[in-house]
């Protein structure tokens, strides 16, 4: 079987708010901890800990860490791009290249994540482009509804486990 198709997946949403806004939704820690995660920390290529409003930039080192698990899961890897305003790019999830872009339509901006070089597993419960394919859905929903109206969506319970929001 040729699983070369199924290493890769877009996922696109339409936010009614500034380009400016959504990019630091990405890129700050205090834009990410909003909507995204319990806890983002952007590192220089120095070693240097970016203040909470100050946004990644190309070759930053990421370390991230969701409610609902302990501090012993976590992401940590590299920005790979930042253009300040539309595009952001970093590794996830070992070796996969995650493409964050903002285009202006309309009377809102499309928000469009795309994770690709996906490995191929047959194991449905390692398979990174059903899991990440979840979790990107739930998140971007999560980034419309915080931005537009202020509601997260998120579990913070460390002891509610086995949902969709965490």
């Amino acid at each position: 079987m040729d699983n070369t198709k199924w290493s890769k997946f877009t996922k696109r949403i339409p936010v009614n708010s500034s380009k400016t806004e959504i990019y630091n939704s990405w890129t700050t820690r205090q834009g990410l901890e909003r909507w995204f995660l319990r806890s983002a920390i952007y590192e220089s290529r120095d070693g240097i800990e970016r203040n909470a409003d100050e946004g990644a930039q190309k070759g930053d080192t990421y370390r991230w860490f969701w409610h609902g698990y302990p501090d012993s899961v976590f992401e940590e890897n590299v920005v790979s791009d930042a253009n300040s305003e539309d595009l952001f790019q970093f590794m996830f999830s070992g070796d996969n290249l995650v493409t964050v872009r903002i285009k202006e339509i309309s009377s809102a901006c499309m928000v469009e994540i795309t994770q690709e070089e996906i490995e191929w597993n047959d194991d449905p419960a390692k398979n990174l482009l059903v899991g990440c394919g979840e979790g990107w859905t739930f998140y971007l929903a999560n980034l419309k509804s915080v931005l537009e109206g202020g509601l997260d969506l998120r579990n913070k319970e460390l002891e509610i486990t086995g949902v969709i929001n965490s």
